[in-house]
């Protein structure tokens, strides 16, 4: 069951802005994570909000176009692949939700973040495990982060069409591992992830 938060009574007699962050591409050998956050506006609610990974490719963009129409304000940020090797995809994955926060045109008061834990903020956080099924706010930066996630990844398969990230995006597939022994590593490959790091030593699969 759905709560909507928004202005949200949390803890106290007063309206605080809330806002719900989520991020996308933790698990891929390839392209960076990113992240999203996402205030709601009550006035104009949005149906069908829910957990991105159960909804479908085209759901997603439908309601990725609504949420941007209709939200008070959104903000996409990513980490590097650079970022992801020399941090660590925990740190790279709190950098991109800290910049996502960040770039909220409106400064809310409280950041619901999807996990169990939360990005150092200056504003106040809590985190929510499985938050994106259960906070809409954070089912909305959910599908925010997973479809600008897609669409770059997109943009990265006409640079290499020979690894077929159209299908994949990134994630460590038999067909993405294939390409990778055929092809070798590239630049958008994370290299502290193990699949590619065996690669790049020559070891075997």
């Amino acid at each position: 069951m759905h709560e909507s938060f928004g202005l949200f009574d949390y803890d106290s007699d007063d309206k605080i802005i809330v806002c719900g962050v989520d991020e996308a591409g933790r698990g891929p050998l390839a392209g960076p994570v990113t992240a999203a956050a996402v205030i709601l506006d009550p006035a104009r609610p949005i149906s069908g909000l829910r957990d991105s990974k159960k909804l479908s490719e085209s759901q997603r963009e439908f309601l990725a176009l609504e949420i941007k129409e209709k939200a008070m304000c959104w903000s996409i940020a990513e980490s590097s692949v650079e970022e992801i090797d020399s941090l660590n995809i925990l740190q790279a994955t709190m950098l991109a939700m800290r910049r996502a926060v960040e770039g909220l045109r409106v400064i809310p008061d409280l950041a619901l973040i999807d996990g169990n834990r939360c990005p150092v903020m200056a504003i106040r956080s809590e985190a929510i495990v499985k938050g994106d099924d259960k906070v809409e706010a954070i089912s909305a930066a959910s599908i925010l982060a997973k479809t600008a996630r897609d669409h770059q990844l997109l943009e990265l398969h006409k640079q290499f069409p020979q690894y077929a990230f159209d299908q994949h995006k990134g994630y460590p597939t038999a067909l993405h591992i294939a390409r990778l022994k055929e092809f070798g590593v590239t630049p958008i490959h994370r290299k502290s992830y193990a699949p590619v790091k065996a690669i790049l030593k020559g070891e075997s699969l």
